[in-house]
């Protein structure tokens, strides 16, 4: 039996009829850019991300950038970010002029160490920018109350997790600002690139707007300099026809999840750990193994896919040599990259296909 790291044609299968129908609808509008589709999605994602505001934008890069860049970040300014995540975590950082200043990991989450970013913060800290990594929430508890004590912005990287919730609350709607990512392989993917920003502040969501439009309050006049990030009215139709599943798929991959935790009990291995009071959305179900090429390449025999995110940290990519960071300055996460493997995970995986993965995780440990 052959199985996908990720199946995106099960999907699409069961619901190309009312996803052709919506783009049709756009087509027959002529509209494109900025119209009635995309105003409609980001009611719709402001109310599931506990937001009263949420402006569409072209990629979740881009609303990581933007998001900075209406906060004021800035040249000479530092960001406390974790070194183990999509590099467009860091990358925002440094378009803005800023330094992606890292810190350790907790080992059992894989998210930000609160205790840790806590001692990277100096006088020069603007904001601190957690991410919500493979769809598990940080403790945005004690984030928060450190971005209290010191004065600072917080951005929630949730681009892999829509619809997780910390202590019954949604994340993206916690902090300053939250960054949403539509990518297609993201639990909720469109047909392209897409992203957008979360927000609670009026006044935030209004210079993002004017700052996804090159700037401009009105036509051919720029107050700022922005960019042009504009989430188009296809994008907006496609993901307007999956946000209504969100909520079931998010579901089945939990149930899917636990499936996996059950079946992999005994093992020498890591299981993803949930602390108490988070959801998690399972955007990537990885486990952590000494073994772990050797189990990736076992599961590659056996038609099976994997993959590994991220075998590099940010803090040792080459483009951040000038940062002066070296090997052994943050082992947990060094440690972590050279254990993680993530297993198939999407919401329409069958039973079946469940069973092989066990069974050929267990064969490879010699379990039965």
């Amino acid at each position: 039996m052959k199985i996908p790291f990720i199946d995106l044609k099960e999907q699409h299968r069961a619901l190309k009829k009312p996803i052709r129908a919506a783009v049709a609808r756009v087509i027959d509008s002529q509209q494109f850019v900025l119209k009635g589709e995309g105003a409609s999605l980001e009611k719709r994602i402001a109310a599931l991300t506990g937001a009263s505001q949420a402006v569409g934008l072209a990629s979740g890069s881009d609303a990581l950038y933007l998001a900075l860049l209406a906060l004021g970040v800035g040249p000479g300014d530092e960001v406390v970010t974790t070194p183990f995540t999509f590099f467009a975590t860091a990358g925002s950082i440094s378009r803005t002029g800023a330094t992606p200043v890292f810190a350790d990991i907790d080992a059992a989450t894989f998210n930000l160490d609160p205790a840790r970013a806590a001692a990277a913060v100096t006088s020069r800290t603007k904001a601190l920018l957690p991410v919500h990594l493979f769809g598990l929430p940080c403790d945005m508890r004690a984030i928060l109350a450190l971005a209290k004590k010191r004065g600072l912005a917080v951005i929630e990287d949730a681009a892999q997790a829509i619809g997780a919730e910390c202590g019954g609350k949604p994340v993206g709607g916690l902090g300053d600002a939250g960054c949403l990512s539509f990518y297609p392989t993201k639990n909720l993917g469109g047909a392209g690139d897409g992203g957008m920003l979360v927000t609670r502040s009026e006044a935030l969501a209004a210079k993002v707007r004017v700052l996804r439009d090159h700037g401009s309050t009105r036509k051919y006049h720029h107050d700022f300099i922005g960019i042009n990030s504009r989430l188009d009215e296809m994008q907006a139709a496609v993901l307007g026809v999956k946000l209504g599943h969100i909520a079931r798929w998010n579901a089945l991959r939990r149930r899917h999840a636990a499936d996996y935790d059950r079946g992999l009990r005994g093992l020498p291995l890591e299981t993803p750990a949930v602390p108490a009071g988070m959801k998690h959305v399972y955007h990537l179900y990885s486990i952590q193994t000494d073994r772990r090429d050797e189990l990736a390449a076992h599961l590659t025999s056996r038609g099976i896919g994997s993959g590994v995110y991220y075998p590099l940290p940010l803090h040792l990519q080459p483009c951040y040599r000038g940062l002066g960071y070296k090997a052994g300055d943050f082992p947990v996460c060094e440690r972590v990259t050279s254990r993680v493997l993530s297993l198939p995970m999407f919401p329409e995986m069958s039973a079946g296909q469940k069973k092989a993965v066990i069974s050929a995780v267990r064969e490879f440990f010699g379990k039965k």
